[in-house]
């Protein structure tokens, strides 16, 4: 690809390097070991605090010293996705990089973009001498992506700063002043299981091809979700036929919409027909309710020839498994009165899976009304109990409320007016960004985000527009040039 912006080739190389280090989320310690150990080498303040975060201070531009503190954060971790046929090891394998006419992706897996390219554009600016600036302290949080544990645990002395500019944003002239807060909840059943009676076989029921995507930023785009379209086909086989759940999964991560599920069932031996008919009756149904979200859907179901040591669950817990996965919401529960067009407040049925006779199901809930928040979490609970499971909610993270008479997007939407002749966008988003948790802890923090464009984040067909990071590095450039 021929690039021609002369720092995006820079930031690139930068990013590859990074995209080369294992940094799944909670898995972030070689990439923080990477980050010390260039800081260390390039002559820059570095230190680190108890959970991983790493901070990297980068001195003022000869005219700035006088100038205050300004943080450029990202996040180290990614969300580590890839297709069902793909043989990448995230422990061990550098992410593949594709470049595909304007756009940059990966081979079969998450490109990383989120949140690799803060990385990336931070670092590289931290080594330009062109680049006139402010004192800069690099932050580079750890596991945003799975309850953003880094900002959370992150001490309000572990920076200076009081301009905070988050490069998490995924629509290149888009400025982000406000985000949606967030809790998780994990529900889990006892489960209990018998001889398959005579006659039954076991048989796999597949539900995949979806696209996924971004629980915050794509559940408004009425997407399939894997588990809910495998529970329906469950749920109608179940009622015409004797059917004995066993094990099933679906779903990798909370803030991802599951792409793929399956069930192991046993049935009757004569029946298997009349199922795969009815299967392949419904795959038909959801093709034509997704065809414009999802086109690949596919359902299935096959018999298998070995049960693995796999036993049945018994009639009753068949049942209340089915119904209570039926029974949990999924999708936009409110839309905001405040901002047209805006989620205020959503749910994803994220992941389910049978370990060590205990059925196990995570759910992520989002809101930028936090009393909202906290109800659709009572009801997913409520629900919960009415099956007999247990359900425990984490503690959340809070809203990011905008300010729109905020300094520094005044600041922001003119250096960008002057820059490429246009009024950029200002928006709030249903999605979690950091700057809730660090303004709340840093009081007076005057924040924005933004970034390149990103497409399909979360998901195998995530990639970044490779222009863009050109834009956004001439936006932040001038703006740091502008706060002398």
């Amino acid at each position: 690809m021929n690039i021609r912006h002369q720092k995006t080739k820079q930031i690139l190389d930068l990013f590859e390097r990074i995209s080369a280090i294992p940094r799944c989320s909670k898995h972030e310690e070689k990439i923080g070991a990477f980050l010390l150990d260039w800081a260390e080498k390039n002559g820059l303040q570095s230190k680190k605090d108890k959970v991983g975060n790493v901070l990297i201070k980068v001195p003022a531009s000869p005219g700035y010293e006088k100038s205050g503190t300004v943080v450029i954060q990202g996040h180290m971790d990614m969300v580590c996705e890839k297709t069902a046929d793909s043989p990448h090891d995230f422990a061990k394998d550098p992410i593949r990089f594709v470049f595909d006419g304007e756009w940059l992706k990966a081979d079969g897996t998450t490109l990383g973009a989120d949140n690799g390219i803060a990385l990336a554009m931070a670092m590289v600016l931290a080594l330009d001498q062109s680049a006139a600036h402010p004192p800069l302290e690099l932050l580079f949080t750890v596991d945003e992506e799975t309850g953003l544990t880094g900002a959370n645990a992150l001490q309000g002395d572990f920076i200076a700063g009081k301009i905070l500019l988050n490069v998490d944003s995924e629509d290149e002239g888009v400025f982000t002043v406000g985000c949606a807060g967030g809790r998780d909840t994990r529900i889990s059943l006892a489960v209990h299981y018998e001889d398959a009676p005579e006659g039954f076989v076991m048989a796999r029921l597949k539900a995949g091809g979806m696209n996924g995507g971004h629980s915050g930023v794509n559940i408004n785009e009425e997407r399939a979700n894997a588990i809910r379209v495998l529970v329906r086909a469950l749920l109608q086989v179940r009622r015409e036929h004797d059917v004995r759940l066993a094990d099933i999964s679906g779903g990798t991560a909370h803030n991802a919409i599951p792409r793929d599920a399956w069930a192991d069932i046993f049935i009757p031996r004569d029946s298997f027909k009349d199922i795969e008919r009815t299967v392949s009756e419904l795959e038909a149904v959801f093709r034509h309710e997704f065809k414009k979200t999802d086109p690949n859907l596919k359902a299935s179901v096959e018999l298998q020839l070995e049960t693995m040591g796999k036993r049945p669950l018994n009639t009753a817990d068949s049942g209340r498994i089915i119904d209570l996965l039926f029974a949990l919401p999924h999708g936009v529960a409110a839309m905001s009165t405040e901002m047209k067009g805006l989620v205020e407040t959503s749910n994803n049925e994220a992941s389910v899976r049978i370990t060590n006779s205990k059925l196990e199901i995570v759910t992520s809930q989002r809101s930028s009304v936090m009393s909202r928040l906290h109800a659709l979490t009572w009801r997913i609970e409520a629900i919960a109990r009415l099956a007999g499971a247990n359900a425990v909610s984490g503690g959340g993270y809070p809203s990011w409320q905008p300010n729109l008479q905020s300094p520094l997007l005044a600041r922001c939407k003119d250096v960008y007016r002057k820059l490429f002749g246009k009024e950029p966008h200002v928006e709030a988003i249903h999605a979690g960004l950091e700057c809730g948790i660090i303004g709340d802890k840093k009081e007076g923090m005057d924040m924005i985000s933004f970034g390149p464009t990103l497409k399909n984040p979360h998901s195998p067909d995530e990639k970044i527009h490779v222009e863009s990071i050109g834009k956004v590095w001439d936006f932040m450039v001038e703006l740091l040039k502008s706060l002398k």
